[in-house]
C-alpha cells in the first residue's frame, strides 16, 4: 500500500507544482515536502532525479488532459459544441484554481525549448496524443482525414495558447471566445455524412 501510494504522492504533487510554477521553478526538495515523502523516498522511486519525476507528472498531466478531453468531446455528438465544451471546462477550472492550474504541459515545454530532453519528447507525445483525440472525434463526425488532421492541429494549439492568455489575464473570455470561434470553425465545413458513427 505505502510504497504505491507515496509514488503516486511524489507524482500528483510533482505534477501540481509543475503546473503551478513551472519546471525550472519547482525544486525535488519542494516536491518531497508537498507529497509527505522523504527526500530518499523520491530517489527511491525515481533515481533520475529531478527530470524523472517531471517526466512522471507530465505524463500523469498528459493522462489527466486526456480524460477531460475526451469527456468533453464525448459529451456533444456536434463535434464543433464539443469543442466548445472543452473549453469552457478550461477556462471553468482555470477560474476555480485562481488562475494557478495551467497545463503542465505547456509551462515545461516553453522551459525546455531548444533541448533533446525526455521532458520535451513527453510534451511532445502529449500534445501528438490530444490532438489525436479530436481527430478521431472529427474523423467519427464525416469530416475528411485532411481536414480532420489540420482541425485538431489547429483546436489543440489554440486551446493551449487560449489557456495561457486567459492565466496572464486572470479572465476566462480568452478561452471562452476560443470555443466559440474553434466551433464556427468546425462548423464551416462540409461533412460526409456517411462516414458518421
Amino acid at each position: 500500500m505505502s510504497q504505491t501510494n507515496t509514488r503516486e504522492r511524489i507524482v500528483v504533487a510533482a505534477a501540481r507544482l509543475v503546473q503551478r510554477q513551472g519546471y525550472v521553478g519547482t525544486g525535488i526538495k519542494q516536491i518531497a515536502r508537498e507529497a509527505q515523502a522523504t527526500l530518499g523516498s523520491v530517489y527511491h522511486f525515481f533515481p533520475g532525479g529531478k527530470e524523472a519525476v517531471a517526466v512522471a507528472a507530465l505524463q500523469y498531466g498528459d493522462e489527466e488532459f486526456a480524460v477531460l478531453l475526451g469527456s468533453a468531446l464525448d459529451s456533444e455528438e456536434n463535434p464543433g459544441a464539443a469543442v466548445q465544451a472543452c473549453a469552457v471546462q478550461l477556462a471553468e477550472a482555470l477560474h476555480d484554481s485562481g488562475w494557478t492550474d495551467g497545463c503542465p504541459i505547456t509551462a515545461a515545454a516553453l522551459e525546455t525549448l531548444g533541448t533533446d530532453s525526455e521532458i520535451q519528447r513527453v510534451c511532445a507525445a502529449a500534445l501528438s496524443r490530444w490532438e489525436q483525440l479530436v481527430y478521431d472525434k472529427l474523423l467519427r463526425s464525416g469530416f475528411h482525414a485532411e481536414d480532420a488532421h489540420d482541425l485538431a492541429t489547429t483546436i489543440i494549439s489554440t486551446l493551449e495558447g487560449a489557456e495561457v492568455t486567459a492565466q496572464v489575464n486572470r479572465n476566462e473570455e480568452p478561452l471562452r471566445a476560443a470555443g466559440r470561434q474553434l466551433a464556427r470553425l468546425v462548423g464551416s465545413y462540409e461533412t460526409t455524412p456517411s462516414a458518421t458513427l
